[in-house]
């Protein structure tokens, strides 16, 4: 019995080892493609949290416009997050419309 609680001990801590790099190489690799695809007019935040639309790129760098006629240089690594526009996303029904337009029949 006791053979068999060192390797039963070594596997509870090896596995929840392996999950987390698996994990982590994931979020790498959804960083790099996320810092490779982006185009210029695409709104994104930096990990600092400065949010700003992309107008030029480099193969290093970034131009953000964080103000109108305010333009400054990241490293494309920064660059945290794609942000999407609410005018883009189908606005949803206001349950109050909803129920008003019930009444109505």
């Amino acid at each position: 019995m006791d053979q068999l609680i060192l390797p039963l001990l070594l596997a509870l801590l090896f596995v929840p080892l392996v999950l987390s790099f698996r994990k982590q190489r994931r979020q790498f690799g959804d960083m790099q493609r996320l810092q490779s695809s982006l185009n210029v007019g695409d709104r994104v935040m930096t990990t600092s949290g400065m949010q700003g639309t992309i107008v030029a790129l480099a193969d290093e760098t970034v131009d953000l416009e964080i103000a109108p006629g305010v333009v400054t240089t990241w490293v494309r690594q920064a660059v945290r997050e794609r942000l999407v526009d609410h005018e883009d996303e189908p606005a949803e029904a206001d349950d109050d419309a909803v129920a008003d337009e019930a009444d109505r029949r």
